[in-house]
């Protein structure tokens, strides 16, 4: 069964690797629309709009309106933050299923009511966590299972990364609803959220702008505690620490401490490193597997089963629900209790 598939919104820099993979499906058709995008270059990264889509071989529709009426059975949403909700309910109107790009919202009102909108719709959300389809977790998930661990009562996380240049909303809150917390601890909140099946109760948080203070309008470095309802305690490195000049773009950690044993995970760390021949630069060549892929194919393979894949609507409220708790925390300087639904 061939599955039509859109793409909406280039905003998101993780639309490129979408639609390749997409692209390269013997049993999908995918057609993306860009609206509002403006290519800023000539770089792939810089590339927005019919550029983009030329340049990948993909079909282009000039409108969402367009695009929805083309039929797609699922729809990628990759715009910015700020515009997940007005998307997914377009999409969802249309009896689209959906993969939304994290995180799932920039308020929990916005939140709910995507909730809402699949729900009315009778239409699978899932979440794009690609970390979470690594090869690496399935193994952690499995020790975790076999009761080699333990009963986990800490986790140590971190997502760092270059601050992002080819897509400057990241760093403005109006569209990106904050800056380095929004951008990276929903990624390590859904990995333990996948691991351990914990609930978040309340979250202690702080964070600075002292990295990119010149470029970024949002935080750039940030720590933020995590109290669940199991007794564990999660620390998650949030930071834009990455200089311009790293040799990959960042990468994502877990230490895992339990009872019985203790786990680290690098997700990221297969590569080949070396010094550039000429200018005597840090190289690093990343050869491990592509997560995106088995992503996609879980969310299309539940698209065609009729059934719900995970991470779904529930867990991007869950990682939601720490971030918005992160902010009031940094701006109150006090523990928050995370929002429920």
């Amino acid at each position: 069964m061939t599955l039509r598939v859109g793409v909406l919104s280039f905003a998101h820099t993780h639309a490129i690797g979408y639609l390749s993979a997409l692209a390269a499906m013997p049993d999908v058709e995918v057609r993306g629309t860009d609206p509002g995008g403006v290519s800023t270059g000539t770089t792939l990264g810089e590339l927005r709009g019919a550029d983009l889509t030329g340049a990948l071989g993909v079909d282009h529709a000039d409108t969402v309106d367009d695009l929805l009426a083309w039929g797609p059975d699922a729809v990628v949403v990759t715009s910015e933050n700020a515009r997940h909700r007005e998307f997914v309910e377009r999409a969802a109107a249309a009896g689209a299923h959906v993969l939304c790009e994290k995180p799932l919202a920039t308020s929990w009102e916005d939140g709910l009511a995507i909730r809402d909108a699949v729900q009315r719709a009778g239409v699978t959300l899932m979440m794009a966590y690609p970390v979470r389809f690594a090869s690496a977790f399935d193994r952690l998930r499995a020790t975790h299972a076999s009761g080699a661990l333990g009963t986990v009562f800490s986790v140590r996380g971190a997502n760092n990364g270059m601050l992002p240049l080819t897509r400057d909303w990241f760093t403005d809150p109006a569209l990106s609803g904050g800056g380095a917390i929004v951008d990276h601890v929903v990624h390590v909140a859904d990995l333990v959220d996948g691991l351990t099946g914990a609930r978040p109760v309340s979250v202690t948080a702080v964070a600075n702008r002292v990295l990119h203070a010149e470029r970024a309008r949002a935080e750039t470095a940030g720590l933020v505690t995590v109290t669940y309802d199991t007794g564990m305690v999660v620390a998650i490195d949030c930071s834009w620490s990455r200089p311009d000049t790293a040799p990959a773009w960042g990468g994502l950690t877990l230490d895992v401490a339990g009872t019985s044993g203790t786990v680290s995970v690098d997700f990221f760390g297969a590569a080949a490193r070396g010094l550039d021949a000429v200018g005597g630069r840090p190289i690093e060549l990343r050869y491990g597997a592509d997560h995106d892929v088995p992503m996609l194919r879980t969310f299309l393979d539940a698209v065609r089963d009729g059934v719900q894949p995970q991470p779904d609507v529930q867990v991007g409220l869950r990682t939601l629900s720490i971030v918005l708790a992160a902010q009031e925390s940094v701006r109150t300087g006090r523990t928050v209790p995370v929002p429920t639904a």
